[in-house]
């Protein structure tokens, strides 16, 4: 992924795309925050963990900035989201969310509530970065009730 970032760097600095080039950066810098906290070099899931957490970051800002009825720094939030899924595999669909469900339901032996973090897990590690983790959480939620 850093690969990725310095290329589309490079793009974004000769065409003049600042608000492209600031998530970039700031990408950049949370993905080295991430790399000195652990350690290491990140591995493809733990990038993905960062991006994942930055999006969420900027969907919890913008609806704080709309419930103000600060519609331009909304806005800004809500472009932002937009140059960071450029870093993150396509979504499930809901159906492919269904059939992980289900699959990790039978894997796991579920028969209750008791077991939705038996399921969860299952759940986490195939769609981590792909789905709403909120979302699936009500659908295993439903599904075991």
């Amino acid at each position: 992924m850093q690969k990725q970032l310095v290329e589309d760097m490079k793009a974004a600095m000769k065409a003049g795309e600042k608000p492209r080039l600031s998530v970039i950066r700031m990408l950049r810098a949370a993905l080295k925050d991430k790399e000195i906290e652990v350690g290491h070099e990140l591995d493809a899931s733990e990038a993905l963990s960062v991006v994942t957490r930055l999006v969420k970051q900027r969907n919890d800002s913008a609806k704080q900035y709309a419930d103000a009825g600060r519609d331009d720094l909304m806005e800004n939030e809500l472009a932002e989201i937009v140059f960071l899924q450029a870093y993150m595999p396509e979504p499930l669909s809901d159906e492919a969310l269904a059939a992980i469900i289900d699959q990790a339901i039978s894997d796991s032996g579920a028969a209750g509530m008791r077991d939705m973090g038996k399921v969860m897990a299952i759940v986490k590690a195939q769609a981590e970065g792909r789905a709403d983790m909120g979302k699936l959480s009500a659908i295993v939620k439903a599904r075991l009730a």
